[in-house]
């Protein structure tokens, strides 16, 4: 896996029957007309009928029990005939008629429930469902009231079997109200039988779980199916089945119903067992008005007109391939598609909404293409009869690999040549392959439990840059994996709090916490490490094996190792002795990465090798006794002969070696590099000597050096003297070569760490000197590449015009502030012509155009916001809106990010609030209105949002703002859920930057005024 705008809160159920509306206040409560309810007083009093439910929702995890069932008895005429009726059932089944209660809800049990022995670190309290019971095949049955009041009328049929002997029946739900009187339970060999009786129907809020308590136990072997009618909600918060909607170009609103279930939201659109490793097959019927069309995962088998409904049928789907809940879903939309054919076997659609579907044409091509390579890749045919792409308005992440049935944000799917940026080109195609490479590695197999997520998000985070290169191999992306997935997660993995890639998780909020950039992009990384150890040929021999014996199965990563073992032994890449899970279980069972020492002898002919774990700051008072070692693919090459290619591994440093010895090095005035290609998940740290001789080599001929290990030294360099471990002397020495630099790689490796020295430094006395030493650095790649941009350079050409040209001007170069206003005030000019600024300069020209200029520049922004049909063009005029110097306007802009009506989608507001954080001006106040706004924040998104907390306090460096952010935490300490790592990680962040000053600060003003940047003004 890479809201909602209405205009009043009242809205009837659609249908024919609107003589008898029944509305919903969103805020108030169920209402009906006064006629209405005198007709239902007079049904009631006569006791003619009480059968019909309906009720008003009330939003999910909202912190007060706010879920509760209103009761409404209806006219008989008015209800719709029920969604019962089984299609291969011929009579009518009998059911219990012991049951008493009319309903289960979100009430909290005060009765304990049986569930299995394994506790969920959250609070002890174990939310996995028991295993006495396994799912085989689902029956669904949804009718959504898309344009009505967003109620869905639900059936659902569970065929399962008995795996142990049990007297209850535990499924998940959410959100969802089940009528118990139509709930049955019979045995797959009887359905016409009298059924077995339920005795007690039950709801746990806690874990989510409706139980059904039986009389007499099931048994084991035997197949059994459980029945019900149930009301679901179309929400607004953007998981389950949800609801989205969009403009059209007349000026007419149109709604739309997708799902987002991964990881725990399948239950909020039908009972089920919730857990990845539960997969049965899918029997879907979606519901929907003829002027809209329905995709679900397999292909529409038939459409069935809805007996005594006009405009309304029933799409009914083939059944599924064996499936986890997640990966199921559902869109029912008036959208527009465009077609093609992988292979000739696998029907390709694109859909998107009709004013757009031009800009799907990019994915319609890539798109099987991509898919068709991943066949060979895998050595396994895609096994589904087609793949529809779907680019949804509102879209909580990037992308889900639903299978069958991906859903995108409209940026990760959709491409307009005229509007978009390179970039947007590149983040297409990564999503889309990303994707598609799920419907291997995460929708064939798939983890048994979410602790090996990174099972699913490492491998196609890796696997996608293949599916790029096979695209377009000129974009260099497997140069650009260092920059966008390695140095990035370094950061993040150099903390304290940090945290293993397989890690033990049970609760929700727990789950949503691993899915960041460890799972991602360390994932990633480590695979990647582990391709070059075992070869390419071995690494696909193996997973193709893996895949074969675990198709549509569940697996654990140790299944994965085995494989893997079994394909190195056989080729010989691996000893005997050694396998994968040996290996790999050091990067995946404890947090963090090492540092690797080299340092050399006196004559430099051999070099004693240590290994630590790399921290940025070591806690004094840390109960972590941990001791951290890995078994390290140590890689090098010399300079009496530079080979950077071979990757394979030439010398194993184990994990119980504090250190060992590399002998037959050249001698001591030859330079040694370790880790080549950086495709070894470490850092390397040398001897004083070492780092003066690479340094001499790069301000030489630093062609010498491969492009990568250029970038991964200026990396290593910078933050080996952020940890204290090298003189900043000496990691700033390294960029004295820049001048002589063309490649783009290891200029934004080297520009990516000057940021942080930039915010350290902003609100300082020293960012002045600082800040012309920088000037100094960027000038003249900004003179270099020139502000006009070419679309027909080479991409990363392009990306480097790009970096240039927005530090220029964040440095307030005068010419690029110039030209960036001088281009933006054209275009205000001329507001139809957009060729007048390049789709590359936009993000740079548009922010610093509104950051010099006032209301009139920023209400054009507004303007052109609105009315642009790109939905990146809206994301760069988003964070642009949020770079004005005028506290009024950035104020007004906060508030309308969390305003449902102001224009602004709630994807989005996370957009707003951190263009706003990230301007200087605007910093204190993002802070200090998410601690002013926490209650009406929370209420927007449902939940603690971690990317907005984390937007408002970064860079963070002073004692106070370290008080003020603990205090943040304790007070909503019960609120932050998902986003409670997070805060952790973001408070020793603050605490790391707080000592890095207190050690570094006056150290680099001393430098820079020794190297001519004076931080002092003359006073005679």
């Amino acid at each position: 896996m890479t809201g909602s705008k209405l205009g009043g809160d009242v809205l009837a159920m659609e249908g024919n029957h609107s003589h008898h509306a029944i509305s919903f206040d969103k805020n108030k409560g169920c209402y009906v007309s006064r006629g209405v309810a005198v007709l239902l007083g007079i049904i009631f009093v006569s006791g003619l009928v009480v059968t019909g439910l309906l009720v008003y929702y009330y939003a999910p995890q909202v912190r007060e029990t706010q879920q509760q069932a209103v009761l409404v008895p209806q006219n008989p005429s008015s209800v719709r005939k029920p969604l019962l009726t089984r299609r291969r059932t011929t009579t009518t089944r009998r059911r219990p008629s012991t049951v008493r209660s009319t309903i289960t809800t979100a009430k909290v049990s005060t009765t304990p429930i049986a569930t299995t022995k394994e506790e969920s670190p959250k609070g002890n309290i174990d939310v996995r469902l028991p295993r006495a019971l396994k799912p085989l095949h689902y029956l669904v049955k949804l009718q959504p009231f898309i344009n009505g009041n967003f109620s869905i009328i639900g059936y659902v049929e569970v065929e399962m079997e008995a795996l142990e002997p049990t007297s209850n029946i535990t499924l998940h739900m959410a959100d969802i109200i089940t009528r118990n009187e139509t709930i049955t339970l019979v045995p797959l060999g009887d359905l016409d039988g009298p059924g077995l009786r339920i005795k007690k129907h039950e709801y746990d809020n806690e874990r989510q779980f409706y139980v059904a308590h039986l009389e007499q136990e099931l048994q084991p072997g035997h197949k059994y199916l459980l029945s019900m009618e149930f009301l679901g909600y179309l929400n607004d918060q953007l998981h389950g089945f949800y609801r989205s909607s969009y403009r059209d170009t007349d000026g007419t609103d149109k709604m739309l119903a997708v799902t987002q279930f991964q990881a725990t939201d399948a239950r909020r659109a039908f009972p089920c067992f919730d857990e990845p490793g539960l997969k049965a097959t899918f029997e879907v019927y979606l519901a929907r008005t003829t002027n809209m069309s329905s995709i679900s995962n397999m292909p529409i088998s038939e459409t069935i007109p809805m007996e005594g409904e006009e405009d309304w049928v029933w799409d009914h789907y083939d059944a599924s391939v064996p499936m986890s809940t997640y990966l199921v879903a559902f869109v029912v939309s008036d959208f527009a598609y465009l077609s093609a054919t992988a292979n000739n076997h696998t029907l390709f659609r694109v859909w998107a909404r009709e004013s757009a579907i031009e800009q799907a044409e990019f994915s319609r091509q890539v798109g099987p293409i991509i898919l068709t390579h991943f066949e060979d890749y895998f050595n396994q045919s895609y096994p589904l009869p087609k793949q529809d792409m779907v680019a949804i308005p509102d879209f909580s992440a990037g992308a889900m690999e639903n299978w069958g049935l991906i859903t995108y944000r409209e940026t990760a799917m959709l491409f307009d040549p005229a509007v978009s940026a390179a970039s947007n080109k590149q983040y297409v195609v990564a999503v889309v392959a990303h994707e598609l490479a799920h419907q291997w590695f995460g929708n064939i197999v798939t983890p048994r439990w979410w602790t090996d997520l990174w099972l699913n998000e490492g491998f196609a985070s890796y696997v996608e840059y293949f599916g790029i290169n096979y695209v377009e191999p000129s974009w260099q992306v497997m140069e650009q994996f260092v920059l966008n997935e390695v140095q990035i997660v370094f950061g993040l993995d150099s903390l304290e709090s940090s945290h293993p890639i397989s890690i033990p998780v049970g609760h929700p909020d727990e789950i949503s916490q691993i899915f960041d950039r460890i799972s991602y992009a360390k994932g990633a990384s480590i695979i990647r490490m582990m391709n070059h150890f075992l070869t390419e040929a071995t690494f696909r021999k193996g997973l193709s094996n893996y895949l074969d014996a675990f198709k549509y199965d569940n697996a654990e990563q140790d299944d994965l190792w085995r494989h893997l073992t079994e394909a190195a032994h056989e080729d010989g890449t691996l000893p005997d002795d050694l396998t994968v899970k040996i290996i790999m279980d050091t990067w995946t069972l404890q947090m963090g990465y090492p540092v690797i020492k080299v340092v050399r002898s006196p004559d430099g002919t051999s070099a004693t090798v240590s290994q630590e774990r790399f921290l940025l700051v070591k806690e004094e008072n840390s109960d972590d006794t941990h001791e951290y070692r890995w078994w390290v693919p140590l890689t090098y090459t010399t300079e009496d002969d530079p080979n950077f290619n071979n990757t394979q591994a030439q010398v194993w440093m184990k994990d119980s070696e504090a250190q060992l010895t590399i002998p037959s090095l050249p001698s001591k005035e030859q330079w040694v590099i370790f880790n080549l290609q950086e495709t070894g998940y470490y850092r390397v740290n040398y001897d004083d000597h070492n780092w003066e001789l690479l340094i001499h080599q790069l301000f030489t001929n630093h062609r010498v050096i491969s492009t990568i290990n250029r970038a991964q030294i200026i990396d290593d360099a910078m933050n080996l003297a952020k940890a204290g471990q090298l003189m900043y002397d000496t990691a700033l020495g390294v960029y004295n070569y820049l001048v002589e630099e063309t490649e783009y790689v290891p200029w934004a490796a080297a520009i990516n760490n000057l940021s942080y020295l930039k915010g350290m430094f902003a609100r300082s006395g020293g960012y002045g000197a600082l800040k012309n030493y920088l000037l100094d650095i960027l000038v003249p790649l900004y003179d270099s590449v020139g502000f006009e941009d070419s679309v027909s350079d080479p991409l990363l050409d392009q990306y480097k015009r790009q970096k240039a040209l927005s530090w220029a001007c964040e440095l307030d170069h005068p010419d690029c502030l110039y030209k960036a206003a001088s281009f933006y005030n054209h275009w205000m000019s001329n507001p139809d012509n957009s060729s007048i600024i390049s789709p590359n300069l936009k993000s740079t020209v548009y922010c610093h155009a509104i950051a010099v200029g006032g209301e009139r520049e920023w209400n054009f922004a507004w303007g052109q916001y609105l009315k642009s049909n790109v939905a990146a063009e809206k994301n760069r005029l988003l964070s642009a809106m949020g770079c004005t110097k005028h506290i009024w306007i950035l104020s007004r802009y906060l508030e309308m990010a969390f305003t449902p009506s102001s224009g602004i989608r709630k994807q989005d507001a996370f957009r707003v609030f951190g263009a706003v954080a990230r301007n200087e001006v605007g910093r204190s106040l993002a802070w200090t209105y998410l601690q002013d706004q926490w209650d009406n924040i929370f209420e927007f998104y449902g939940k603690a949002k971690s990317r907005v907390i984390k937007s408002a306090i970064n860079n963070f460096n002073t004692v106070q703002q370290l008080k003020e952010l603990r205090l943040f935490r304790r007070e909503h300490l019960e609120d932050l859920g998902s986003a409670t790592r997070a805060v952790q990680q973001a408070i020793e962040s603050t605490k790391i930057n707080i000592a890095w000053m207190n050690a570094n600060y006056d150290v680099i003003v001393d430098w820079l005024d020794m190297n001519g940047y004076s931080t002092k003004l003359n006073n005679a």
